[in-house]
């Protein structure tokens, strides 16, 4: 502004010496046209001087003494006239003539914390056929694209729409080329994946021919071609992508990726009677109203209830019978698995979703009760569970859903089931009453049978304790006989030795001393008592009184025995 505004006083300045010429004498003449070129020269030398400060980029246009631009560009590369390619960097430049160029400056393209910023170019090599985004910038090529030249010429850059974004930042970009419109950031909340629809690229290639082990309808891995497989798209490929993004911040180009996302927390597909009034009561209040989601979908998924609520599912049974069941199917999706959703279902809240676990889930039921009976159904929940949660598992893991748990809830109700349970019920209580009544005529026949066998038990005792009291009598017998026989040997031997002592003894002093000396040893040895408890006397002074056994004494002394002659 201030180069524009001194040239202009300067081309003021020398038009008004100019004018001034024919007025001044012939010499001054000359002197007054040199000085109005100098005042010129000097206005275009002053006019030509730009500053940039250091928050603004300068933006060139040519308005004369250039060719014109041709081919539908729009910025020039190689001096034609109109907005140049390169861009004025903070500071002093000389050199741009007023008239010729012309200079302005704009603040720098700022994005914030939270934001991407979407590029789109005004010129350009045309985009690809059927594509509607320029492919991504090569990574150690981003900031050289992002010089006009540099994308114009050697980056052969696209025009239009680019895939690329800017990042958190500021950058001194050509604002005639590049049109800047900063948008927030993606996020991805915990519990969720994001999975990316690229719409860029060329046609994805990344053949998917099963999910957990199953195989496409029909497909044995080798019989379909390939235009019927499920096909998803790698990195710079059109379609759905394989990898999902995890939770976290991205800085996703929201137009060339259409972004879904999908629950990986665990899910329940519920079917109860409750939910088919429910869904009535929210849509016509028919009761041929389809089934709908007890949830309002809104633009966060925050705010989704896991709960997939559809009407209680009928089936029929082989005996004719015709019942409500309510079920809770309890599902997943894997990280992994949710490309797989998203190709096949568009994503896990939409109709199509809810239509083939719907279909599914009714027609395995329905399946399953064709070929039992209704008290078999009924007292056979927990096979009916296993059994449709090995069919669910296989039908939904084809769309990539992972069906973790069926549950069977209430069973028929009074309407249909009433009077075939009441007479079950009947049965039951008279089979429970006579395998009561079995019971206590088991009992009464095992007390009788445990009172008998008590008792031959007690009589066993009896007669072991009497055989032992025999036995042990009769050993007593033996033993005292023994003791008998022993102690008479013992007499014996020493009767005999007595005998023989008291003959020897009978030998040597007489068989009278010999008894008496026996008698003495007996009295002796016994502590019998031989004075008489009363003494007899006689006259003391004539002597004539004597004890009793001193007169048995003495006449046993006395009659002594003549002694045998030896031998």
């Amino acid at each position: 502004m201030l180069g524009t505004l001194l040239f202009s006083i300067s081309l003021v300045a020398a038009l008004l010496v100019l004018a001034a010429l024919p007025k001044l004498p012939g010499p001054m003449k000359i002197a007054g046209l040199v000085i109005s070129l100098v005042i010129l020269t000097a206005g275009i030398l002053l006019g030509s001087v730009k500053y940039v400060g250091s928050n603004e980029v300068g933006i060139i246009s040519k308005n004369a003494m250039g060719a014109a631009l041709s081919g539908g560009k729009i910025i020039a590369v190689s001096g034609e006239m109109g907005v140049q390619a390169d861009v004025l960097p903070p500071g002093w430049h000389f050199g741009f003539i007023p008239g010729v160029y012309s200079v302005r400056t704009t603040e720098l393209v700022e994005i914030k914390a939270d934001e991407v910023g979407l590029l789109e170019t005004s010129d350009g090599e045309p985009l690809d056929n059927g594509q509607l985004f320029a492919p991504e910038f090569k990574r150690d090529e981003f900031q050289k694209m992002l010089d006009a030249r540099y994308f114009l010429t050697t980056g052969k850059g696209k025009k239009g729409k680019q895939t690329s974004v800017l990042t958190p930042g500021k950058y001194r970009l050509n604002t005639e080329l590049f049109k800047v419109r900063p948008v927030k950031q993606t996020e991805v909340p915990a519990g969720e994946v994001a999975v990316l629809k690229a719409n860029f690229g060329a046609p994805p290639s990344q053949v998917i021919r099963g999910v957990a082990g199953a195989l496409e309808p029909g497909l044995d891995g080798t019989d379909l071609p390939d235009d019927k497989l499920l096909k998803l798209a790698k990195s710079g490929e059109m379609g759905v992508q394989a990898m999902a993004l995890p939770p976290g911040k991205y800085p996703l180009n929201t137009e060339a990726f259409t972004v879904t996302e999908v629950w990986t927390t665990q899910m329940i597909a519920q079917f109860t009677e409750g939910a088919w009034g429910v869904a009535t009561a929210n849509q016509t209040g028919s009761i041929n109203a389809p089934p709908t989601q007890n949830y309002v979908q809104s633009s966060t998924k925050a705010s989704h209830d896991p709960t997939l609520e559809e009407h209680a599912i009928t089936v029929r049974t082989s005996d004719g019978f015709t019942f409500p069941v309510d079920v809770r199917v309890e599902y997943v999706i894997e990280p992994q698995n949710a490309p797989i959703v998203v190709a096949k279902l568009g994503d896990d809240e939409g109709a199509r979703f809810r239509n083939a676990i719907n279909s599914a889930v009714r027609a395995i039921f329905r399946n399953n009760a064709e070929g039992v009976r209704a008290l078999d159904y009924v007292q056979q929940r927990s096979h009916q569970e296993s059994q449709s949660l090995a069919a669910l598992v296989k039908q939904m893991s084809r769309f990539g859903v992972t069906v973790t748990a069926v549950r069977i809830g209430n069973v028929g109700d009074e309407k249909s089931l009433g009077a075939l349970l009441k007479t079950q019920t009947d049965r039951e209580i008279a089979k429970q009453e006579q395998m009561t009544f079995q019971e206590q005529q088991k009992a009464a026949e095992q007390k009788k049978s445990l009172a008998r066998v008590t008792q031959e038990s007690e009589e066993e005792k009896k007669l072991a304790t009497a055989a032992y009291s025999v036995k042990i009598a009769d050993e007593a017998q033996k033993q005292k006989i023994v003791e008998a026989k022993a102690e008479a040997e013992s007499t014996k031997i020493k009767a005999m030795a007595q005998a023989d002592a008291y003959r020897q003894i009978a030998e040597q002093i007489g068989k009278s001393n010999a008894a008496l000396v026996e008698i003495l040893k007996i009295v002796g040895e016994k502590n019998i008592q031989i004075a008489p408890r009363v003494m007899v006397t006689g006259d003391h002074q004539s002597g004539g009184g004597t004890a009793l056994i001193g007169t048995m004494l003495d006449s046993m002394v006395t009659k002594e025995e003549p002694a045998k002659p030896a031998k």
